[in-house]
């Protein structure tokens, strides 16, 4: 049974998006979509003959606006969200623990892992985790915004995403350098903001970053408390 995901790609905002199909079944789940694409990822559902169950978002993002809403409105699905991100209208708010069915017997494990924002979620299914913007491929998300802690951060990835199998495939919310995957394993050994470092250095790290301002934060933001359906795409 194929278990690989469909990995999407927006230029714009380096965001993945992803289509997971239930072996056996045509019903299937998208991960962070993009408003700008919303057309290319129905046609996706439409030439591989799938009905979307649910739509699920990681985290309320600042780089860009979520289609959830839209397609929810063009597909009947449902929106199902971190509970903890302030994301009005969902149908599903999700904790810690929450399963997402779809198809004849598949099951999604959210795990809270705050961090990045207060609210953060990664998925696990079939041995692949989504990781949001909480772990990418050699970094992490930011902590600076949002309710961002690099303690809870730290936490987060080191007891609970660092304790997966680690085989287990890493699928992020972003890559910057045209890298679409890791596994727990590799990140645990070589990620260069995480290995071999403890967690008042990593604190200290990332307290140090100085990041810019993202670009959409005022409008992404507050759109996607929304779902998206207050944006004009």
């Amino acid at each position: 049974m194929n278990t690989i995901p469909i990995q999407l790609f927006d230029t714009e905002s380096s965001t993945f998006t992803y289509i997971l199909i239930a072996p056996g079944d045509t019903q299937a789940v998208i991960i962070d979509p993009v408003a700008r694409h919303l057309e290319r990822d129905l046609q996706h559902l439409e030439r591989l003959g799938l009905t979307l169950a649910y739509v699920l978002e990681t985290h309320t993002h600042a780089d860009h606006v979520t289609s959830a809403g839209r397609l929810r409105e063009r597909t009947g699905a449902s929106a199902a969200v971190p509970g903890g991100c302030g994301i009005a209208g969902a149908d599903v708010q999700l904790e810690d623990g929450s399963t997402i069915r779809f198809g004849a017997d598949e099951e999604i494990l959210a795990l809270h892992t705050p961090g990045h924002t207060a609210g953060s979620m990664c998925y696990l299914w079939r041995g692949n985790v989504f990781t949001g913007d909480t772990l990418l491929i050699d970094g992490c998300g930011r902590t600076d915004f949002q309710g961002g802690d690099p303690q809870a951060l730290y936490t987060s990835i080191t007891t609970k995403l660092f304790s997966l199998p680690e085989t287990t495939r890493v699928w992020p919310g972003h890559d910057y350098q045209g890298r679409c995957v890791s596994t727990i394993g590799w990140e645990k050994r070589c990620n260069r903001r995480l290995s071999n470092r403890n967690a008042d250095d990593f604190v200290e790290l990332m307290k140090r970053l100085d990041l810019p301002k993202p670009k959409l934060i005022d409008v992404a933001v507050p759109a996607n408390r929304e779902l998206g359906l207050r944006h004009e795409s």
